[in-house]
């Protein structure tokens, strides 16, 4: 899939812009602060419906602007489908050939990007709450229904914790709501975590001979799902996933009425990574922990290729200078005419010549793109 052009109305620091990209790499260059990762993170939203760098949608919109839009014209599956998204205080509104989605999830995966920024080399050293958005919006992209699945569980995980907050001081005729919300609490988490491990199995097939390749042999990574809590579920089937979980819910029932909240469910999962059987996370030098960020970032892309029939757009945040050669070279061999990138640094200095060669070059200063000769 290639993206072959952007606008943006009210978007961070540009009051209007319209630009069209070449099929292979797409580099700009600035100072910062100037806007060449409010560009980046433009087509990410387009593509993702929300942003990498905030949660809130306001501060996506231009200072003193009533409403923020991105549209995008995608080149997939042999046709141009025309892409926008609106976004202002009253949420967000979503269009795919001139036609408003419902939801969301209805839009979310017509268009596919990998995401690599410096915080994703602490993908493995960071917090579990960044390791599951990082599964989350991975698996959304390939699996629209999951993006609805997760929505719905937080949703009810909200109100058993609500409950749960008010059962120690009125217990009374609260256990059947409290059963209810729990036995929809299990079907939704099973359908989750079933994914979720089917995901990291894919993961798996991908990062291994990745990671077995920049660590020229020595080294096998492997990444294992991490259930918070220690009863290890079963995969194999959804059934035996709810039937664990009913086990383990009855088991920490007055566990969380005590302290108010829900214990077990995939909110509080996690990923673990292991080098040569040896947990990374703890053991690993930062060499090997950033090596295994870059082998799974690198198997995110194989994997969308996979499950969707194309490679997804690549966007790279200044990415390049935090790397050493042996990581770099790996990292451009994604670009052989394969995958359409898009690259954000402040000097075409330390770029590699096999990625100027194919790149076309865009100036930005204080939110005006100007196209360069390479």
């Amino acid at each position: 899939m290639k993206l072959k052009s952007i606008e943006l109305t009210n978007f961070r620091n540009y009051d209007s812009l319209s630009l069209s990209f070449s099929d292979s790499v797409n580099v700009f260059l600035g100072e910062n602060a100037q806007g060449k990762t409010n560009l980046l993170e433009a087509i990410y939203v387009l593509a993702i419906a929300k942003s990498a760098r905030t949660s809130h949608d306001k501060d996506l919109i231009k200072w003193d602007s009533d409403y923020g839009k991105i549209k995008g014209r995608l080149f997939r599956h042999g046709d141009t489908t025309p892409l926008e998204l609106i976004i202002s205080g009253k949420g967000k509104k979503a269009k795919a050939n001139h036609l408003e989605k419902r939801k969301l999830s209805e839009y979310v995966g017509l268009c596919n990007v990998v995401m690599f920024a410096p915080e994703d080399l602490l993908l493995v050293k960071g917090s579990p709450a960044g390791r599951r958005r990082f599964i989350d919006i991975e698996m959304g992209q390939i699996a629209p229904v999951y993006i609805h699945d997760l929505a719905e569980y937080q949703k009810v995980l909200q109100q058993r914790n609500a409950l749960l907050r008010d059962y120690s001081k009125r217990p009374a005729g609260l256990e059947p709501l409290l059963d209810i919300l729990t036995e929809k609490l299990i079907q939704l988490a099973s359908e989750i975590v079933f994914r979720r491990l089917k995901f990291v199995l894919q993961l798996n097939e991908q990062a291994g001979p990745i990671h077995s390749e920049i660590s020229n042999k020595r080294e096998k990574l492997s990444v294992v799902y991490q259930f918070g809590h220690s009863h290890v579920l079963d995969g194999s089937e959804r059934s035996k996933i709810e039937k664990s979980y009913e086990s383990d819910y009855k088991r920490v029932r007055s566990r969380e009425i005590e302290r108010g909240t829900t214990l077990i469910g995939p909110h509080r999962d996690d990923l673990k990574f292991f080098v040569n059987d040896r947990d990374v996370q703890t053991f690993g030098s930062q060499g090997q922990q950033r090596t295994a960020a870059l082998a799974v970032k690198l198997a995110e892309i194989e994997l969308i290729r996979h499950e969707v029939g194309e490679y997804p757009l690549l966007l790279l945040d200044d990415v390049l200078s935090e790397l050493d050669d042996i990581r770099k070279t790996h990292l451009l061999e994604v670009f052989k005419e394969k995958v359409q990138t898009f690259v954000t640094t402040t000097s075409i200095d330390g770029l590699d010549h096999r990625l100027l060669e194919r790149a076309t070059l865009y100036q930005i200063h204080q939110g005006k793109v100007e196209s360069l000769k390479a």
